[in-house]
């Protein structure tokens, strides 16, 4: 059993950065691979990035690709979302997951978070 708490979200100009963060409990973090998905208003839920436990993969959505960087912490129990050169379109609920393979967790299976929201205004 993992529980989540993602924070770090807010409200950013266009253009600027934030960081996400998400705590998790339970002794075994190091071996679960874990997400960031996202969901704007009126759409469906889509991946954003993905590390596996030991953070030698990562994987990202297009989207974000090169603007976004995942990372861990398992001494902390903890993930990380960067997110730089933010748009308007970025605005979203960002949750974080949990699955102990890294392939279930680029779909959406496993464990989740309750979602911080990010608001970029133009």
């Amino acid at each position: 059993q993992v529980q989540l708490v993602e924070s770090g979200g807010g409200l950013v100009q266009a253009g600027g950065s934030l960081r996400l963060s998400c705590a998790a409990s339970g002794r075994t973090f190091s071996s679960y691979a874990m997400g960031w998905f996202r969901q704007a208003p009126g759409k469906e839920r889509e991946f954003v990035a993905a590390i596996s436990w030991g953070a030698g993969s990562t994987m990202y959505a297009n989207s974000v690709k090169g603007r976004f960087t995942i990372s861990r912490d398992n001494a902390k129990n903890t993930v990380y979302l960067q997110m730089n050169s933010l748009k308007p379109e970025d605005t979203a609920v960002y949750y974080c997951g949990a699955d102990p393979k890294f392939m279930m967790v680029v779909i959406g299976s496993g464990y989740w978070g309750q979602g911080t929201q990010v608001t970029v205004s133009s």
